[in-house]
């Protein structure tokens, strides 16, 4: 995939990961768009990369991803790459009835169903034009290995790894191509409870994520698995329920 002269939109790209691939892409001479649920966020990456476009989007409703999809298409009609990134992580405990899944922000409409939806969206754009186009859906290690603290979150990443997948498959012979992106722990503030505050701290840089995505990118790697996810990804082949205690017996402490 070429990762120069492209017109790119970023879910989730105000500040993280998201952040770090925009400030990336951009200096390698691309066009991008970021999109966010905060205004105030996306000021604030506007003001360190002066040159990105903005546009105010929560992925986890429908009339904003149409609205997005509307906005994009009119104004930059040569966009021709999706990165879904956009992602909340909560730690959930079903003991005491998951309320937080109907209370505020859903990990399931914002991780999953948006992305579902605004690919579907965007390929109607994509599969019309004459040139190589893309979309990208950022997963995580945790779709293979899950970690009990936050088992939304885990479940909706590993639907988005089988739904990247069949995509992918779907769309071999067109002129889109389906790239999986399977970080391992972040330095980013999704992690906003305290046990994933505490795993968060040993992630890499989302700078370091952000290089190894776009040098994948260029080699054609449709699968990205980056650093310590791999060994999530092996753990899952070879013993996952065993690993699956292991992880979260090291977590706990």
């Amino acid at each position: 995939m070429q990762t120069t002269g492209n017109t790119i939109l970023i879910t989730g790209g105000s500040s993280g990961i998201g952040l770090a691939m925009a400030e990336l892409l951009l200096k390698a001479g691309n066009e991008v768009i970021i999109c966010g649920r905060l205004q105030s966020k996306l000021e604030e990456a506007k003001q360190k990369v002066p040159k990105l476009q903005t546009y105010v989007c929560d992925v986890s409703l429908k009339a904003e991803r149409d609205g997005l999809y509307q906005w994009a298409t009119s104004k930059m009609p040569n966009v021709n790459m999706l990165i879904n990134n956009a992602g909340i992580q909560r730690e959930t405990d079903f003991r005491s009835g998951a309320p937080e899944l109907t209370d505020g922000e859903s990990e399931i409409d914002t991780n999953f169903t948006g992305t579902v939806h605004l690919s579907a969206l965007f390929l109607a754009h994509f599969l019309k034009a004459k040139t190589e186009c893309a979309i990208v859906n950022v997963t995580s290690g945790l779709a293979f290995i899950p970690l009990k603290v936050v088992p939304a979150y885990c479940a909706t990443k590993a639907a988005l790894h089988s739904f990247s997948m069949s995509l992918g498959s779907q769309l071999a012979e067109t002129n889109v191509r389906v790239f999986e992106v399977i970080p391992p722990i972040v330095q980013t503030d999704l992690h906003r409870a305290e046990t994933s505050q505490k795993q968060g701290r040993k992630g890499i840089s989302a700078d370091k994520f952000a290089q190894a995505t776009a040098k994948a990118l260029r080699k054609d790697n449709y699968e990205i698995t980056i650093g310590r996810a791999w060994d999530l990804k092996v753990a899952a082949r070879l013993a996952p329920h065993f690993f699956h205690r292991l992880l979260n017996k090291l977590v706990s402490k």
